[in-house]
């Protein structure tokens, strides 16, 4: 039965690289890309990615430097608990599980409403139950299954854009004539409505979207306890996880708007059929919707992956019931894949009986915590490297050193504070602080308080004993 042994470093630089990618690459870039260029234009879209893939970056070389020090699962959420506070670890996983757990609620649903293109007469629930139990086994057995499933997810992903770049550069230059008979100007739709259609103000309204579209990379840190060789894995899977990031998204929105009118990009389901289908290409539809539909239950695998990892790591912390930290014989914490599951299907369920209420509110959390998430930990690496020098130690003895300390890990850190702030101007993104801001005063108060209970029955049992 379970019993405590170690996590299994199975998982591969291949399975890294691909986990961080999967988590990334989703209906954000599939079906949302289109009104964020309606937004702030093409080059502003342009731009804001850019800017986000920057500060991605910047947190990623943090991440690394503490991930391949202290290689373990959880790892942002013990780094933050060592080096800021045990109230801001406790906060970071909850606000992250709850991330993860209310994805998994509606990318079940998602999923089954895609497969009705193909089955209409059978009941969305009744896929995202399939698909709900089939992403549940894939990370109930071992890590490896995990890891292997989640690759070869990732990777029709990965080659969808691939072919998606390569059939748009040769459309635009010709190779490929348009399916309307007149290939497209390079640089028209780039310009047609003028280089910012609406206002510098549309970009930071862009960039906070830009923002949470890369949450996903940190996923690197959460795989480093069960990574094998995680000195050499992790630093090439930040190095690879960027470019590729860079290539996909950016490549991605050039093409649309070369190909694509701003004004008509907004008002699709998805622009990349829209190109595909004026490029010619046959079942345009159907294709782009098994792709989204990989899309989804990759980042529902991966979901589910970092999810359960956080639930292990508080128990493990002892900040919560110590039952979550039992390992099955395959090394996977299996009573917190259960519990993570069971959040999702509650997240999913008030989707359907509280859209308005508890599940805007659940959402609205969930916005946040990738950038407190980043912030805890640039600021985790300036209190690390800071205390390793202090005690003495040199940084040429780090297996992988963040570079242009602290510039780096200062600049992370006032970037993602600035998006934050920026928040407070979007009045349809406010709620994230009303709602979000309550919750994380809840989270420091409860692990204060359970703390003093705690400190306090200790020293109650010290005084009986010693009559």
């Amino acid at each position: 039965m379970e019993s405590k042994q170690s996590f299994q470093r199975e998982m591969k630089s291949r399975h890294v690289v691909m986990l961080s990618l999967g988590g990334v690459i989703g209906t954000g870039l599939f079906l949302s890309s289109g009104y964020t260029i309606q937004q702030a234009g093409p080059i502003g879209t342009i731009l804001s990615y850019l800017v986000g893939a920057l500060v991605v970056y910047l947190v990623m070389l943090c991440l690394g430097e503490l991930a391949v020090h202290m290689p373990e699962t959880g790892a942002f959420h013990s780094y933050a608990a060592k080096y800021i506070g045990g109230g801001t670890g406790y906060t970071v996983a909850w606000l992250y599980w709850l991330t993860w757990t209310v994805a998994l609620g509606s990318e079940f649903t998602a999923a089954g409403m895609l497969m009705q293109r193909w089955f209409p007469f059978v009941s969305v629930w009744i896929w995202s139950g399939l698909f709900a139990a089939m992403i549940f086994i894939l990370n109930a057995l071992t890590v490896k299954f995990f890891a292997e499933s989640e690759f070869w997810f990732a990777l029709v992903k990965v080659l969808a854009i691939v072919l998606f770049i390569i059939l748009g550069a040769t459309a635009i230059v010709g190779f490929i004539p348009m399916d309307s008979g007149a290939n497209e100007s390079l640089f028209a739709n780039f310009t047609d409505e003028g280089i910012f259609p609406n206002g510098a103000f549309a970009i930071l309204m862009t960039m906070l979207a830009v923002n949470f579209a890369f949450s996903g990379t940190e996923l690197i840190g959460i795989a480093a306890g069960e990574t094998e060789n995680p000195a050499q894995t992790i630093p090439k899977a930040i190095r690879t996880t960027l470019i590729r990031l860079i290539l996909f998204f950016v490549g991605s929105i050039f093409i649309l708007s070369a190909l694509l009118p701003a004004s008509e990009a907004g008002v699709l389901e998805s622009p990349f059929v829209a190109v595909l289908e004026r490029i010619g290409v046959p079942y345009a539809a159907d294709i782009m919707n098994f792709v989204i539909l990989t899309a989804i239950l990759s980042a529902a695998n991966s979901g589910l992956y970092a999810s359960s990892r956080m639930l292990w790591s508080l128990s493990h912390k002892q900040m919560i019931s110590p039952i979550f930290a039992r390992l099955n014989k395959n090394g996977v914490p299996l009573n917190a894949v259960i519990l993570s599951m069971l959040g999702g299907a509650l997240a999913l369920l008030s989707s359907i009986i509280a859209p308005d209420t508890v599940y805007v509110v659940l959402v609205s959390i969930s916005g946040l915590a990738v950038v407190i998430v980043w912030m805890s930990i640039s600021a985790s690496q300036f209190l690390f490297r800071k205390k390793y020098v202090k005690g003495g130690k040199s940084i040429k003895d780090l297996g992988y050193r963040t570079p242009f300390y602290p510039i780096v890990p200062i600049l992370a850190f006032v970037l993602c504070f600035a998006s934050l702030i920026g928040i407070a101007f979007d009045p349809t993104q406010r709620i994230a602080l009303y709602c979000g801001i309550p919750f994380i005063a809840l989270c420091y108060g409860n692990y204060y308080l359970s703390k003093r209970i705690k400190k306090r029955g200790v020293s109650n049992v010290a005084e009986t004993e010693s009559y």
